[in-house]
């Protein structure tokens, strides 16, 4: 795949971003909900052509692909556009005797050239929510989809610069080469969506300029299912969303923590589930995704032989099709306990107690995600005080990343910053104070000689 810009440009993408932002074209409020307005228009007049590429990356289904990727995308645009007037009005701030006559106030102001890498699994939806962000605080952007989801990319590449301000947003197609350079190149701010392996590479890249990251990560995120669960609703949702994109969810549930009275009944409305929602035969069902590519199928048809299937297990290497596959038998020592899985699979860990479950997540990295099922409020209440993650939802699943007013990312090794709503509009903004004061009356007291008679007046009024 290649640059949608020549070599030579690309050598020179942030140097050509930061010249347009420098003639200041990006600073008003009307050229901000333009771009919005014009990313909005791309996503409503163009739909068919991101359904049909996301159908061929990921083998989509269309409400999937519209909800999870061009609906989000189009709720989060909405919301910046209501609320952006308000987001970067000055704020004013009350400031002590001793400065007046004086105020003070906050301005948001760009940043000024932002680098936006994405990911390949929602690759529409995790290019576009941080370019929204940017364009709204008033950046230029050089945004990198992933060569992986080489069809949704080409799409963006194809259809952005159509919509958007193209001297102020660089689509840059390519693989490890392309990134790496744009790497090499000084910006003001990175938001990088991916692994952790990957994330260090860029948080290192951007040390050697000192610009500051946003890393939105992953890890393997626990499904606590507490023996006063609602058993049939837990399996439902947590079948839902382990299974939603074939498990190519960042924030799916990596595995569930389950105590082990509860544990049989759980398996039984887990497999009820799948046969609603995929039938008999998953393979066969228009509603259920493929796993991107033959590497990744590949890693994941050898985790299934980490414990003993209850569920599923079948998979098809001509089609990348993995079955909903539910795994016993598995410890914390399992191989499929050791990476994030971003697939299908779903091990269960049996343990005696809400208590068990809570030092088992502990013993490990933060997760980008936590979930509890519970009844027990108290239950809710320990496990809120008492583990670490980027975000938790009690009693579902995932649907914590679509509630706009939620900021979402990760703590520790699942990231850093975050992003929807208001926080993208904040990322991507410096908070600049303004102190402005008056030049009568200019009293003494505050300049030499400092006598007894002025210390203890500053004393006082300090």
């Amino acid at each position: 795949m290649t640059s949608t810009i020549s070599p030579a440009q690309l050598d020179h993408t942030a140097e050509r971003l930061r010249k347009a932002f420098n003639t200041g074209r990006t600073r008003p409020l009307a050229w901000r909900r333009e771009q919005l307005k014009g990313l909005r228009s791309m996503l409503i007049e163009r739909e068919e052509d991101f359904l049909a590429a996301l159908a061929t990356d990921l083998g989509k289904p269309r409400l999937e692909a519209w909800v999870t990727e061009i609906g989000f995308t189009i709720n989060e645009i909405n919301l910046t556009l209501k609320n952006l007037k308000r987001w970067t009005k000055p704020k004013r701030v009350s400031t002590p005797m001793f400065i007046k006559p004086g105020s003070g106030r906050v301005i948001r102001e760009p940043l000024g050239t932002v680098l936006v890498i994405a990911p390949w699994n929602y690759p529409l939806q995790l290019a576009l929510a941080p370019l929204i962000g940017a364009l709204a605080a008033g950046n230029t952007v050089a945004l990198k989809p992933s060569e992986i989801s080489s069809a949704t990319s080409n799409t963006i590449a194809r259809l952005v610069p159509q919509y958007v301000d193209a001297e102020a947003v660089s689509i840059v197609e390519g693989g490890v080469s392309e990134t790496q350079n744009l790497l090499q190149q000084k910006w003001d701010y990175i938001f990088y969506t991916g692994n952790g392996a990957v994330g260090r590479q860029v948080m290192a890249a951007a040390a050697q300029h000192l610009t500051p990251v946003t890393l939105e990560l992953g890890g393997k995120s626990p499904a606590i299912i507490d023996k006063s669960a609602n058993l049939e609703v837990a399996g439902r949702r947590l079948a839902w969303g382990k299974f939603l994109n074939s498990g190519q969810t960042c924030i799916a549930p990596d595995y569930a923590l389950v105590d082990k009275s509860v544990k049989d009944e759980l398996v039984k409305y887990i497999q009820a589930s799948i046969t609603d929602f995929y039938g008999s035969d998953p393979s066969t069902s228009p509603d259920y995704a493929r796993i991107i590519n033959d590497r990744h199928f590949g890693r994941l048809t050898a985790l299934i032989d980490s414990g003993s299937v209850l569920i599923g297990g079948q998979h098809d290497g001509s089609t990348r099709f993995i079955a909903p596959t539910v795994l016993d038998g598995i410890s914390g020592d399992s191989a499929v306990m050791q990476e994030e899985i971003f697939g299908p699979i779903l091990p269960l860990i049996t343990v005696d107690s809400s208590d068990e479950a809570i030092a088992f997540i502990n013993e490990r990295d933060k997760p980008l995600a936590l979930y509890v099922f519970a009844q027990d409020d108290k239950v809710i209440d320990r496990v809120l005080d008492q583990t670490s993650s980027g975000g938790v939802c009690v009693n579902g699943v995932i649907l914590q990343v679509a509630a706009p007013n939620l900021p979402f990312g990760g703590v520790g090794e699942s990231g850093m910053g975050n992003y929807h709503g208001r926080a993208s509009f904040d990322i991507f903004t410096h908070a600049k104070p303004v102190l402005r004061r008056g030049t009568r009356p200019d009293p003494a007291l505050a300049y030499p000689p400092y006598t007894k008679k002025k210390e203890k007046m500053i004393r006082r009024f300090s």
